[in-house]
């Protein structure tokens, strides 16, 4: 059973949502602001957390970065109806994935199992020698997916499931280009729909990490209009 984390300073969606997950088969804990729910991270992590980006006393992008700092647990961001900035920024700073309020619960659903789904796979539940499993070394570049595991020489990077299902996609064929709609296919489910904005901010905030441990970093490549290539150094 997975344990989802819902952050919002709004009772009537904490004990809406909450039953809703639990009705389908989820463990839920609830936390009114931020900072209570920092405090209860600190002890023990869920599998997942659903974060309001406006609270009280902490709010969800402070959250998020201070989580980055020792997680790549999955992060849903709820959004209000006009910030765009904020699901842009928030995806830059490391969320995976966000749904905008009003929202519909099935919908919110459907994106916490596809989101579950995409970390069991990275994390090795498929098993076998596929192109998902195999280790992947290109250059500088080594992935494990079994491990959830990449280093950059020799460095260890540490991703987010999406950021490192898009690397991954990317170096699997260094030199061959993958369109957005591709890499969205990779990183999300059939049922999600998320635009180029989104693949966009995932790909700055990858290249972001990696510059972090080399500031030459240059692997991927944009090639506008078009997408995006893995060029093997």
């Amino acid at each position: 059973m997975s344990k989802i984390a819902l952050v919002d300073d709004d009772r009537n969606i904490l004990t809406s949502v909450s039953m809703t997950l639990e009705a389908e088969g989820f463990e839920v804990e609830t936390y009114n602001d931020g900072q209570q729910a920092f405090d209860a991270f600190s002890k023990k992590l869920p599998d997942m957390a659903v974060l309001d980006i406006k609270m009280p006393r902490m709010d969800g992008m402070d959250l998020l970065q201070r989580l980055r700092q020792k997680s790549s647990m999955p992060v849903i961001f709820l959004t209000s109806k006009d910030d765009e900035i904020d699901e842009v920024l928030g995806l830059r700073m490391g969320a995976d994935d966000y749904v905008k309020k009003p929202f519909s619960q099935r919908l919110l659903v459907e994106r916490i199992r596809a989101l579950l789904r995409r970390q069991d796979a990275v994390a090795g539940d498929v098993v076998g020698d596929t192109e998902e499993t195999k280790v992947i070394e290109r250059g500088d570049l080594r992935m494990d997916p079994l491990r959830h595991a990449v280093a950059w020489k020799g460095q260890d990077v540490s991703l987010t499931v999406t950021e490192f299902l898009l690397l991954q996609a990317l170096a699997q064929r260094p030199g061959f280009v993958k369109s957005r709609d591709q890499l969205m296919d990779v990183a999300y489910d059939d049922q999600v729909y998320v635009d180029d904005r989104t693949i966009d901010s995932h790909i700055k905030r990858l290249r972001k990490k990696l510059r972090m441990v080399d500031d030459e970093f240059s692997a991927i490549e944009t090639l506008y209009g078009i997408g995006y290539r893995y060029n093997e150094e």
